[in-house]
């Protein structure tokens, strides 16, 4: 059992730390290749942590048997889930993006065959005991083949949603307002990646978010919000990245230059998610990307993803950047050498 107590006052008056927690593709991205994986689960993560005395008074409680500090870090504050985080990727420094995946006081090793993984979970559960760190052994998993990690299941053959998860949207019932309506799109958003067209299957349903437009719960609403929940318990297993596609190298130059910049909002979206950027492109022709009338199938996918940032594209010539620009033709260059 843990007290989850009301800090909302305390949070109010904290001073937020600013600390980007990991995306969780970026974590997934890291587990290619990997055959064996190993989960461990600290027990009650939180109360491992010690609060400085200075602080312990803040903290402080009442109850109607009396008035009682902690001297560990309990639930409900602001800044629990980052002190955590930046403790684990402390601790795990040396070992991350190369066998440890760490997300608050969740730990995943992963490797390539078995005997490289005896190491890695030596290696790791060593740190563990120099730390201090206790684990639940209940909740542990050791040289499995695939694992339920985040919500997803990990293997060798890719990643899937866990269907222990998805039964919490299949059995949700028509939405009747504006808090279900997000509520839904942020449980469903998580497993996005899964479901192909998942921003035009959602648009009537994003609408009634928007202020100002009155919510109407419509046929066409139903029929999507049916749609998602079918996709998400069919959603297929995705494998790992390989590197970059034959078809891919043979893009047309305007092609080539316009994925760049979806490879970039892609890979940097939890920087760029409801923040505006300026795109710098030597490409001139880009700075009308978003009103050009004339594009192929791929381009209109392309531009539907785009829709979900923030941006404008800048014409920057490229003799204006000549590093940039060198090192870029460089890479095309070797690209198409190696396809021919």
């Amino acid at each position: 059992m843990r007290m989850c107590i009301d800090y909302r006052q305390l949070n109010k008056v904290t001073i937020k730390n600013k600390y980007l927690l990991s995306w969780i593709d970026d974590l997934f991205d890291q587990l290619k290749w990997a055959i064996v994986f190993s989960k461990i689960d600290l027990r009650s993560g939180y109360y491992q942590l010690r609060v400085k005395e200075s602080d312990v008074p803040k903290i402080a409680f009442r109850t109607r048997h009396g008035h009682y500090e902690l001297l560990v870090m309990p639930l409900g504050l602001t800044n629990a889930p980052i002190i955590c985080m930046d403790l684990m990727n402390r601790i795990f420094r040396l070992y991350l993006d190369r066998f440890v995946v760490v997300f608050i006081n969740d730990i995943l090793i992963y490797s390539r065959d078995e005997f490289e993984h005896t190491e890695h979970l030596r290696i790791v559960l060593q740190t563990l005991h120099d730390k201090q760190l206790f684990a639940k052994f209940s909740k542990c998993e050791f040289w499995i083949k695939k694992v339920g990690f985040l919500g997803h299941i990990v293997s060798a053959n890719g990643i899937r949603v866990d269907p222990s998860k998805i039964s919490a949207i299949v059995d949700w019932k028509p939405l009747r307002n504006v808090l279900e309506v997000r509520s839904f799109l942020r449980l469903a958003g998580y497993y996005r990646r899964f479901v192909k067209g998942f921003s035009m299957i959602v648009t009537l349903m994003t609408q009634l978010l928007q202020k100002d437009v009155k919510f109407e719960w419509s046929e066409k609403c139903q029929q999507s919000f049916e749609q998602l929940k079918v996709l998400l318990t069919e959603a297929p297993v995705l494998a790992q990245p390989e590197s970059v596609e034959t078809h891919e190298k043979n893009y047309p130059t305007h092609d080539l230059e316009l994925a760049v910049i979806v490879f970039a909002l892609k890979i940097w979206r939890h920087y760029l998610n409801s923040e505006k950027c300026l795109i710098y492109m030597d490409h001139k022709s880009l700075k009308y990307l978003m009103s050009q009338k004339d594009s192929n199938l791929q381009q209109q996918r392309w531009l539907e993803l785009l829709k979900d940032y923030d941006f404008v594209i800048d014409y920057h010539p490229g003799k204006a950047k000549v590093v940039a620009d060198a090192l870029s033709q460089k890479s095309l260059f070797l690209l198409r050498a190696m396809n021919t």
